[in-house]
């Protein structure tokens, strides 16, 4: 398929922070768990006292972990509408009196905060947070092992759709068509095998949910940590709840202010600038695949994308590697410095006419095993969560307006970030209403952690959002690369993330890290 899906930054943040990670110390003697307890919360209406004074069965789900479900209203309008029900695990603090409990938010959208739990969470953040703080991660709607969870495509129709090439030139009438055909088929299976709870999967009716989730922990008051589309759920949930935000910390940062068509043009920029960083890197290197200037080598990789259009290559499993699929496994290692060496090697390979590392990458950034085995949701959840949050339009003027945007954003890229409006064209249910206010007057300070090489969100948001639309917003600048910042940057950002949830401490000049 030519069509570029709208993942907004949906590489698992898990991936990211593993890269270069090494195993954790176990810990030892550490006070027995606290089971969490329902909190009062005040002007909560009758229809959503059962939700928020609702007692939740705690099981073991690992060492100082408990996994457990919250049901929340599938429709928020009409509470008595029925329950969907949400995947929540909880990592105990280390000391006996915790400071609280942290919800955070992997990004995605459609990334799963329970897996991040029961599986990764020593790599989370901090040792220093971890151990004063209970640290609860959660599937939001619709994701993950939530329930309904969105189902669409088996996998060998969900590989059609993300790896294979339909025959036709792309932006051919016959390729706009076949891509049509495709993905309303997609939105069909979607609404077939998840059911009609798929209209409420929305950032809002989430970020709804997440003031369940704080009272069933206990908590009077929020305390979170989102990444990359988490910053958004925690805009979304200071903007209707800003006086029930107690330490909030949004790292890898999206503009809630910003329609999906510019939104696209800005992350395409991030990535090819990222692109560009990753060739000056590797050009000062004598192992690198290319030669010359930055400017030489992106003509190569275009030259090189262009001929996989017409001229696939094999890969060691039997997959052919075109254009679109080279694409998406460019795109994943720019996520992190830490994967540059595997694209150079990816490069190596394919200038050889062999696709494997390119394809590999690509089935990396899909949640996609070597047994074409799908391991999440991510995909389907992604689709379904952002179409229902924004829409750009469809018909030809508008998408051809789009598409020049596109290109001149990146000359190199932009071609096959083409046509992304199709993906929600056939989407059953009408986009969700969502907060026209995101200053969050009220709320005690928010600190935005913006990387300058963020390639998924660039930091110009970070910029954005911290000085001109919070009215209470503090700005942490991390000078680097790759997608978000806490926990896999540098001791001025751990610092400072640190220092604000643990004491209350809000810089008094935006650090520069």
């Amino acid at each position: 398929m030519k069509t570029r899906l709208p993942l907004v930054a949906a590489l698992s943040a898990v991936v990211l922070l593993l890269a270069g990670c090494t195993t954790p110390t176990p810990e030892v003697s550490l006070p027995p768990i606290t089971v969490p307890t329902t909190v009062e919360t005040p002007d909560v209406t009758d229809d959503l006292k059962p939700f928020y004074t609702q007692s939740v069965e705690w099981e073991s789900c690992g060492t100082r972990i408990l996994c457990g479900s919250v049901l929340v209203p599938t429709n928020w309008d009409d509470p008595s509408a029925g329950s969907l029900s949400l995947a929540v695990a909880y990592r105990a603090a280390d000391i006996a009196k915790p400071l609280g409990s942290i919800i955070f938010n992997p990004g995605g959208p459609g990334a799963s905060g329970y897996d991040w739990i029961v599986n990764s969470v020593d790599y989370l953040g901090t040792k220093n947070l971890r151990s004063k703080f209970n640290i609860v991660g959660f599937d939001p709607r619709g994701v993950g092992e939530s329930e309904p969870r969105v189902k669409c495509f088996d996998a060998k129709k969900t590989d059609s759709m993300l790896y294979e090439d339909n025959g036709f030139p792309l932006g051919s009438p016959q390729d706009i068509a076949a891509s049509r055909n495709i993905l309303g088929d997609f939105a069909k299976a979607c609404l077939k095998n998840t059911g009609p709870a798929m209209a409420y999967l929305d950032t809002v009716s989430a970020a709804k949910d997440l003031d369940v989730l704080r009272a069933v922990m206990g908590e009077s008051h929020l305390d979170y940590l989102g990444f990359s589309y988490g910053s958004l759920l925690g805009q979304t949930y200071a903007a209707l709840f800003p006086k029930t935000v107690n330490r909030m910390v949004i790292d890898g940062v999206i503009d809630p202010t910003v329609i999906d068509s510019e939104q696209s043009v800005i992350q395409l920029k991030g990535f090819d600038l990222a692109l560009r960083n990753y060739l000056a890197d590797c050009l000062s290197s004598s192992d690198c695949p290319f030669q010359g200037t930055v400017s030489q080598a992106l003509n190569k990789i275009k030259s090189f994308m262009r001929s996989l259009e017409t001229a696939p290559i094999p890969t060691k499993d039997g997959r052919q590697l075109n254009a679109w699929s080279a694409n998406t496994g460019l795109i994943m290692p720019l996520y992190s410095e830490d994967y540059w060496p595997q694209l150079s090697q990816a490069f190596v390979e394919a200038f050889d006419g062999d696709g494997s590392t390119f394809i590999e990458l690509a089935d990396t950034y899909n949640d996609r095993d070597s047994t074409g085995k799908y391991l999440t949701n991510l995909m389907e959840a992604n689709i379904a969560i952002s179409c229902l949050d924004s829409r750009q339009p469809s018909d030809s003027a508008s998408m051809a307006k789009q598409n020049a945007r596109m290109l001149a954003a990146s000359p190199t890229l932009g071609r096959y970030w083409q046509f992304g409006a199709l993906t929600c064209e056939s989407w059953p249910f009408p986009v969700a209403k969502h907060p026209s206010d995101f200053s969050a007057k009220g709320s005690k300070p928010i600190l935005v952690v913006g990387t300058t090489g963020d390639p998924a969100t660039p930091y110009s948001q970070a910029v954005s959002v911290a000085n001109h639309i919070l009215s209470n917003g503090h700005l942490v600048t991390y000078n680097g690369e790759g997608h978000t910042a806490y926990g896999r940057s540098n001791e001025c950002v751990a610092n400072s993330v640190d220092n604000y949830f643990i004491k209350g401490l809000v810089p008094e000049s935006d650090p520069d890290c």
